[in-house]
């Protein structure tokens, strides 16, 4: 039964979304957007125009039937809202959260051209919360078990989307885990404010009512192999583990104490909920001067952590503030709470005190060159600008690497000159019955670009394990008849 919609004179401008104030929340660990209110969600979606070739599906990564859902929320029918959503996507409330829809489905929005995307992710975050919050979800009906069994190694974005597509199929899924948690990324990667952990573990439930099973605690390659659940009897296994090596720059001093990874400090605090010490009793270094190296996403979720556990925080980045991959709202979140920026600035080496502890970073200050092959402008460094800046922990957040545990226990499988296994544009790689998605396949990238991944492989299982051609459009009732969108292309570090 939808909301009774009020008609009001159509907005132009996108509806803000209201927000915890920089300074409250620079203390505390809750969700710094409150989310739409069911009115503002309303006046929001009408402005859709509807369009009838929707450019904005074909920017989404799985396909997402746009349209049809901000017109339920528009007509006050929110959990339908949510429904449509999860036709093709299982996890709403997180990349309703997290996707960077400014670049995908938004960027593709006929009002993006005068600065007024519908704000599609907003949309739909509300959907998905409202349906979760008034008790609304449903399971759906599932067809007859099909006798086929598929090993999911990893609970991250892919490896979810994957387990949520096939056990739609008839399939018998099982999710083996490393972590007492599920989530991957989703739990261990990204903080407590910017995605709560309890709505990701919603979102995971609902799978786990749709029938998939998970298996915690358990690291392939080590308490298993890929062989072995082969040998089991799995019919095919798909392999999600992301990307979790960290990566180093090899400066000298990083092995003083107070240097950590960007992995390392968040899963700490995100998944061991380290930021609740004493309450759970894992430590973690705070630090009184934090300086965090890097300018991804990654690079401002440790730095709005390091604020949130009182230390005054800066980030260093080689580069300029265009240049920064991470999310224009993540860096100017980080901005607002207190987050210093110390741009066209390069470490050299951590200098430590006595205890072999971090006293201090060495710097250059750098210069923009000629672009070099990422497109960006090179960052060249300034004879003679070298400085000391005193900082006492020191977070590495410059990306992270295959971790080789699997894959070099699992012969037969190729592998690229980074690590990352190779697979083709539906994730089936050189092994057979084994098939790859996400950063364990394209290096790091963004939950949505793992999801499509995982929808691509899901459809690719079905067709070789069960015979059944797969249809390159997860989502055509989304598009006209002369429309189709490209498939998700995976792309190397």
């Amino acid at each position: 039964m939808g909301e009774e919609v009020v008609k009001k004179p159509k907005r132009k401008e996108r509806m803000p979304m209201p927000e915890q104030d920089p300074k409250v929340r620079a203390t505390n660990f809750e969700e710094v957007p409150l989310g739409y209110t069911p009115e503002m969600a309303i006046e929001e979606a009408i402005r859709c125009a509807q369009c009838k070739v929707p450019a904005c599906v074909c920017g989404c990564p799985v396909n997402i039937n746009i349209p049809a859902f901000i017109l339920e929320i528009a007509e006050g029918n929110f959990a339908a809202a949510a429904r449509k959503i999860k036709e093709t996507n299982a996890l709403p409330a997180v990349c309703g959260r997290v996707c960077p829809q400014e670049s995908q489905c938004e960027e593709q929005c006929v009002y993006n051209r005068m600065g007024r995307a519908i704000c599609i992710g907003r949309l739909e975050r509300f959907a998905a919360d409202y349906e979760r919050e008034n008790d609304l979800v449903e399971i759906p009906e599932k067809p007859a078990q099909n006798g086929k069994r598929i090993a999911v190694v990893g609970s991250g974005p892919s490896g979810l989307t994957v387990a949520g597509d096939l056990i739609l199929l008839g399939y018998e899924v099982t999710i083996f885990e490393a972590f007492h948690k599920p989530g991957g990324v989703l739990m261990y990667g990204i903080p407590e404010f910017r995605l709560p952990k309890d709505i990701v573990e919603a979102e995971v439930n609902y799978l786990v009512q749709l029938g998939v099973k998970i298996d915690y605690n358990t690291i392939v390659g080590k308490s298993i192999k890929v062989d072995e659940l082969i040998e089991q009897g799995y019919d095919a296994v798909f392999i999600g583990v992301g990307a979790g090596l960290p990566k180093f720059l090899g400066l000298p001093g990083e092995n003083l104490g107070g240097v950590l990874s960007a992995n390392e400090y968040l899963t700490r605090s995100n998944l061991m909920k380290a930021y609740r010490f004493p309450e759970y009793d894992t430590p973690i270094i705070t630090g009184n001067r934090v300086c965090v190296i890097g300018g991804g996403n990654v690079a401002m979720d440790s730095a709005r952590t390091a604020v949130r556990l009182g230390a005054d925080t800066y980030i260093v980045y080689r580069r300029a503030r265009e240049q920064m991959p991470a999310r224009s709202e993540e860096i100017h979140h980080a901005e607002e709470e207190g987050v210093k920026m110390m741009l066209l600035t390069n470490p050299e080496e951590i200098l430590g005190d006595e205890n072999n502890m971090v006293r201090a970073m060495k710097c250059i200050k750098m210069e923009l060159g000629e672009p070099d092959e990422s497109g960006r402008s090179r960052p060249v460094p300034i004879a003679g600008s070298e400085h000391e800046i005193e900082f006492d922990v020191v977070i590495n957040a410059i990306g992270a690497n295959a971790n080789p545990l699997l894959t070099k226990s699992t012969p037969g499988l190729e592998l690229n000159k980074w690590g990352y296994v190779v697979a083709d544009e539906y994730g089936k790689t050189t092994k057979d019955k084994v098939w790859a998605g996400g950063d364990i396949v394209t290096g790091m990238a963004t939950v949505i670009e793992a999801m499509g991944a995982g929808r691509m492989a899901a459809m690719d299982i079905h067709e070789k394990v069960m015979g059944v051609p797969k249809n390159k459009d997860p989502s055509p009732e989304a598009l006209p008849d002369d429309m189709e969108c490209a498939l998700p292309s995976g792309k190397q570090p």
